[in-house]
């Protein structure tokens, strides 16, 4: 049988997965690919470090050269994370003839439209299913499968570490640091969780989605963000009672020729497939005018969830498939852009408020004053009837359709008021 050679870079968590994948399945992988993926090479940093995979002798490496000067490698699996060294590893990977496969969002959120250019200029090509959903193959069902349509939104869980986080605090009550530390034991969180905890990975992972189901030119960074890392466990038990859940969702929703991208904390109602999708999962709901509502459900990280996505794409790299898919895309192109980002202030939506008030008369007819002057309509009020040590009572309001700028205006008057002891709580609503 044909045997097309392969290299790894980076033998970590994934890149361990995918060397198991391609040593003890290379039956699978080879009837899939019509020839066999060799594993010729494996770069890591120290060659010492126990691995939970064999390798056949003289596999294992530390120099990248014996991958980037082998003209027999055709296809690499660039599988470390960061922007530097990675960017140049994958520049003269590109250059020296070879096809890159990548689990690296963020380089691909930082550097696309440069390694996307290079790459068409060499002939070459990238895949990078592996780079959003772990093992779900949303960006495959987005750019290929899903052609006929013309995506009119996407909003999922992109981060299985967030998700993992608010199923401890809905489920077991925990609160936000607890859940945390839970997190990082089981090794679902790093030891700094901050890209995480504060959106910015689902923003990297929207930015592409945002790229291939629509056409978006946007700078992750410009994505308007929030994450859980403020989340009280108070909110968490109201939006319980009134029949919600808490859930990290990136979203992308187009109207005309501008696209509502955001990342945010939002309550979604119960019921909703979204909102039961608990611990370290992954969900995308994508919506097409030709095919309507499709859901996709799996593990967004992980080992071989990832490694599976990886090696999908090494095989379809080394068949061929990728080259065509990557040509006729024109992925982070020098093409105009189809839409633009519309104007955060100018999103509608439904929003849930939370405020902290001395519990005297009057003081909600202060706050829906606010509200009214902002043409703000009220849907319910929660109040609890027993006030808490310092006087105050939390006021939980359930807007009707609005605008996030006018919620915004009215939250920081309110938040002037005599009567109200601390910052409002602002999140979206999804019914």
């Amino acid at each position: 049988m044909e045997k097309t050679k392969v290299a790894i870079i980076g033998l970590g968590t994934v890149g361990q997965g995918v060397a198991k994948l391609l040593l003890d399945h290379g039956d699978r992988t080879a009837r899939h690919a019509g020839r066999t993926l060799w594993l010729e090479k494996a770069v890591v940093r120290d060659l010492k470090k126990p691995r939970d995979c064999d390798l056949p002798a003289g596999v294992l490496t530390d120099h990248v050269d014996e991958v980037i000067n082998n003209r027999e490698i055709k296809v690499v699996a660039l599988l470390i994370g960061g922007l530097e060294p990675e960017r140049t590893i994958m520049l003269q990977l590109l250059e020296s003839g070879k096809d890159v496969v990548t689990a690296n969002k963020a380089l691909l959120a930082e550097h696309g439209a440069e390694l996307f250019d290079r790459a068409r200029e060499l002939g070459r090509s990238i895949a990078f299913e592996a780079s959003v959903a772990g093992g779900i193959p949303i960006i495959a069902n987005i750019s290929q499968c899903l052609s006929a349509n013309q995506i009119q939104s996407l909003d999922g869980i992109l981060n299985g570490t967030t998700n993992f986080i608010l199923s401890k605090m809905h489920e077991e009550g925990m609160a936000y640091a607890e859940a945390l530390r839970e997190a990082q034991q089981l090794g679902y969180a790093e030891a700094d969780p901050t890209l995480d905890v504060d959106g910015s990975d689902a923003a990297q992972k929207l930015a592409i989605l945002a790229h291939l189901a629509f056409g978006a030119r946007v700078d992750w960074k410009d994505i308007p963000r929030m994450g859980i890392d403020r989340l009280d466990k108070s909110d968490v038990r109201f939006a319980q009672e009134i029949g919600y859940r808490i859930k990290l969702l990136a979203v992308a929703e187009l109207d005309g020729d501008t696209l509502e991208l955001h990342v945010s904390p939002t309550l979604v109602k119960r019921g909703r497939p979204l909102s039961d999708v608990s611990g370290p999962f992954n969900a995308i709901r994508v919506v097409g005018d030709a095919v309507g509502e499709l859901m996709f459900y799996g593990r967004g990280a992980g080992q071989m969830p990832t490694a599976s996505a990886v090696v999908a794409d090494m095989i379809d790299t080394a068949v061929g498939r990728t080259a065509i898919t990557f040509r006729t895309l024109e992925l982070w192109s020098n093409r105009k852009a189809r839409v633009t980002p519309r104007e955060h202030a100018k999103a509608d939506g439904r929003f849930y408020l939370r405020i902290n008030a001395e519990d005297h008369p009057g003081v909600l007819a202060q706050v829906t004053n606010v509200l009214g002057q902002h043409y703000i309509s009220i849907s319910s009020v929660l109040q609890q009837e027993a006030a808490s040590a310092d006087g105050t009572v939390p006021l939980v309001i359930m807007t009707h359709m609005t605008t996030e700028g006018a919620t915004r205006k009215a939250c920081a008057e309110i938040n002037k008021l005599t009567c109200v002891r601390g910052k409002t709580v602002r999140m979206w609503v999804r019914d």
